[in-house]
């Protein structure tokens, strides 16, 4: 059983310990049931459970006032991650893909689609990743040009997730009110727009939908802008600041599964007459797995913790919580996998599984090499300081 012991820090509220503990009991009865033989299909299945059953009320705000709990969305996505990657995803994606909205769009705009959300009856995308521009925001080259009362976008975006299956993109283009990052605006573009195609659907080796996009003079309404012309990379870095401690809390739910697991195979597992357990390195390999998984929960719920009382930005605390927390869970989970021996890469076998889905945490919202470019830039401002 997942330790549960860290729901009492101060972090967080009594509300907090309800939602975990009722989104626990409903993943163990609803997600065992779901098909995932087809993704696309598993992803469409799955909105629609969380939608249904209230879930998806914390990835997008209610258009009549309200705001994101960063400690909910960490919490719910700690749960789903432990109890199903596929999940995890499918309710991760309704937040970041419509969480430019949420944070800047029009009253128009937030009553338009956030209620279609949050209910799990339109699919949202967040598309700002390029074939040359992906850590690099401010290298973005799909173009928005203004023609009378409408914007026409030209160019491409790549591993875009829920490409493909996405009722509306929230998409990143260039409008040139500046160069670089001061140049581009964040648009919100319905999946049939004329000129938008899915250029090619793309594969990984844990399966989600992904896709690279295709804008080919596709024509927006001028209010299709979120908020306003030259805020794109203001707007797409403050999704990033609520939604990047959630993948960390994603790699924590990883571990957790993952050191469960171990702890069940060294207590039943017999090796020279005795349990795996009693031998010293294994017990080593225990005590460092329980470590990372309490320190990447510390450094995670720190990051919620601030943001969702009042800090203006947690870039560096956000940026310290997906580091650690991504890269101890591979480690965790490599572990778990070693304890395992051949059936940790069985295929389909619970350590297996994990293999797969963690390594691309490591890669998306900022790869971890960019993470530690953010975090010695701050201490660096900080010295100046």
């Amino acid at each position: 059983m997942a330790d549960r012991t860290y729901l009492d820090w101060p972090f967080f509220e009594d509300r907090h310990r309800e939602l975990a503990a009722a989104l626990d009991g409903w993943a163990a009865r609803e997600l065992g049931s779901v098909d995932h033989s087809d993704t696309d299909a598993a992803c469409r299945d799955l909105v629609a459970r969380l939608g249904r059953d209230g879930w998806l009320r914390h990835a997008a705000i209610d258009p009549e006032g309200g705001t994101l709990d960063v400690r909910s969305l960490c919490l719910i996505r700690e749960t789903l991650a432990r109890h199903d990657g596929l999940a995890d995803f499918a309710f991760a994606m309704q937040g970041l893909g419509s969480g430019a909205i949420s944070l800047f769009g029009s009253d128009a705009q937030k009553r338009e689609w956030l209620p279609k959300v949050r209910e799990g009856r339109a699919i949202s995308a967040f598309a700002l990743t390029e074939p040359q521009s992906g850590s690099d925001v401010a290298n973005i080259a799909l173009a928005a040009r203004r023609d009378g009362n409408e914007w026409v976008l030209d160019g491409e975006k790549t591993w875009i997730s829920n490409g493909g299956i996405a009722d509306l993109y929230v998409v990143f283009a260039r409008t040139g009110e500046a160069p670089g990052a001061k140049g581009l605006s964040a648009f919100l573009v319905p999946a049939d727009t004329p000129g938008l195609k899915i250029a090619e659907r793309l594969d990984t080796i844990a399966p989600h939908p992904l896709a690279r996009l295709s804008f080919e003079g596709a024509r927006l309404p001028a209010d299709a802008v979120i908020g306003q012309p030259g805020e794109g990379f203001r707007i797409a870095m403050s999704v990033l600041d609520v939604f990047r401690s959630t993948v960390a809390a994603a790699a924590l739910g990883f571990a957790r599964r993952a050191l469960d697991a171990s702890l069940d195979r060294a207590a039943s597992r017999e090796l020279f007459g005795a349990p795996l357990f009693e031998m010293q390195m294994v017990q080593g390999h225990i005590a460092d797995m329980a470590l990372d998984v309490d320190a990447s929960a510390l450094l995670v719920y720190r990051a919620a913790w601030l943001k969702d009382t009042g800090a203006p930005r947690v870039s560096r605390e956000a940026a310290m919580a997906k580091l650690y927390s991504t890269d101890q869970a591979q480690k965790v989970i490599d572990a778990t996998v070693q304890l395992f021996g051949g059936e940790g890469v069985r295929s389909g076998s619970v350590p297996e599984t994990l293999y797969r889905e963690i390594r691309a945490l490591r890669i998306y919202e900022g790869a971890s090499d960019v993470q530690k470019i953010i975090i010695a830039r701050a201490a660096m401002a900080a010295h100046g300081a």
